[in-house]
């Protein structure tokens, strides 16, 4: 299992540079950044990679209702460009709360939205011609985009329920999670992605998972500070379901505190449970934070 960090992308874009260039000095395999309400991500990663050589850089994740497919495929496409061949592409369906109360969008049936979504993505990645009328998104014959890469990026779906996983195992190269417990990674997430990867003739896809992370002394301070910090994600619907079926009140009871040891020890279990990448977000203090940022790339290095 490969481990990485997450980056966080506030401040000025210089600030955000100069911290994935630290990150990249732990020996972390890649660093992973959300889309939410400040810089766009994707281009932020390939400013990034133009001044941070060799570490993989994901988005986790991208919302797709903002951008038809054939835009996002050739941002991501210039991205790919731009890091020599470094991105991996996370993408999600965002939440309803967003979707609709925030950018006044339809999220009329989800799910098929990003199945129609994929069908028009994955084939302009790919280079080729593609044209499509489904029920909720068409696009005329168009393509291949004029944008020459080595290969495609890799793609990630956002997926949690066993429709989404579906999707993601047939149409994607995997799936990237957050706010998801062992339990439910092993008896759940795993099985059902690749059991549907395998069923479309598809490699054994990958698994990135995301968690919050905190090496501390104060195991029972981190914990509390985690109630707060990630409160939100233990009220959105998606992320309560994947909490619930985890036997978990919230999201504390995910996260991975403690010494060294411990984070250690819980990070393996993540790996015994399915994952093929490990991306820890870590909080706390600041000596927190670097103590984590430390021990994840301990981690990632053989």
């Amino acid at each position: 299992m490969r481990i990485g960090i997450g980056l966080e992308t506030n401040g000025t874009l210089d600030e955000v540079v100069g911290r994935a260039r630290v990150l990249a000095e732990t020996g972390a395999s890649s660093l992973w950044s959300s889309q939410i309400f400040g810089w766009d991500t994707l281009t932020t990663l390939a400013l990034v990679g133009r001044e941070v050589p060799a570490i993989q850089l994901g988005t986790a994740v991208v919302p797709v209702h903002p951008r038809h497919p054939a835009i996002l495929a050739a941002q991501a496409l210039t991205v790919q460009a731009a890091t020599g061949g470094r991105l991996v592409l996370g993408i999600g369906l965002s939440h309803q709360l967003v979707v609709e109360g925030m950018w006044g969008l339809s999220y009329e049936r989800p799910a098929r939205y990003m199945e129609e979504y994929l069908s028009i993505l994955q084939p302009l990645l790919r280079g080729e011609r593609v044209g499509f009328e489904g029920q909720l998104l068409r696009t005329n014959t168009l393509g291949p985009l004029e944008a020459p890469v080595p290969a495609p990026p890799t793609v990630l779906v956002a997926a949690l329920g066993t429709k989404m996983l579906g999707i993601a195992g047939r149409q994607a190269e995997g799936t990237v999670t957050w706010m998801v417990g062992l339990r439910t990674l092993a008896d759940h997430i795993v099985p059902t992605i690749s059991s549907a990867a395998s069923g479309a003739g598809r490699p054994a896809p990958e698994v990135a998972v995301l968690l919050p992370v905190c090496v501390t002394a104060d195991r029972e301070a981190a914990l509390e500070r985690a109630s707060r910090v990630f409160s939100v994600y233990g009220q959105l619907p998606s992320y309560r379901a994947m909490l619930d079926r985890e036997g978990a009140a919230g999201p504390p009871d995910v996260s991975i505190v403690g010494s060294e040891e411990d984070v250690s020890a819980a990070i393996a279990r993540v790996a015994d449970a399915g994952a093929t990448v490990f991306a820890g977000a870590p909080y706390g203090t600041p000596g927190e934070v670097e103590r984590t940022r430390g021990l994840l790339g301990q981690l990632a290095r053989p």
